[in-house]
């Protein structure tokens, strides 16, 4: 068994797949809103990183953040940069409109644990 929830949805992930893209997108969660930070894509082709691992390079962005929200970018497996970057560019368009598409993906926080969103207030888009 893996320390978090983070390391079996890896693990089961990379079983299923053999190699994946992934959508990543950081979460400040506070107030009731859930805040778009940054994002980026990572191509997956191994499942020896764990959720500390993971953490430290999500650290390396700069931002101060509370939550992740992860997307698989196709159910092909890997997909190549440029489709990458334009699958991450349309979900940041939609979730700046909707936020409950985060529900869509698989959600954690700083420990690497599942999260669940409920239903809030709307939010305006916030054009980061």
């Amino acid at each position: 068994m893996s320390d978090t929830d983070f390391d079996d949805w890896l693990q089961a992930t990379y079983a299923e797949t053999q190699g994946f893209t992934v959508l990543i997108v950081l979460l400040g969660i506070g107030g009731g809103r859930v805040d778009l930070l940054k994002s980026a894509h990572l191509h997956v082709i191994g499942d020896d990183i764990d959720w500390r691992q993971m953490a430290d390079h999500l650290d390396g962005s700069g931002v101060p953040w509370d939550g992740v929200a992860m997307f698989r970018a196709g159910r092909e497996g890997l997909v190549a940069d440029d489709i990458a970057r334009d699958r991450l560019d349309q979900l940041v368009r939609a979730l700046n409109g909707d936020r409950t598409l985060i529900r869509d993906g698989e959600f954690f926080n700083r420990d690497g644990l599942r999260l669940r969103l409920d239903d809030a207030e709307p939010q305006p888009p916030v054009l980061n």
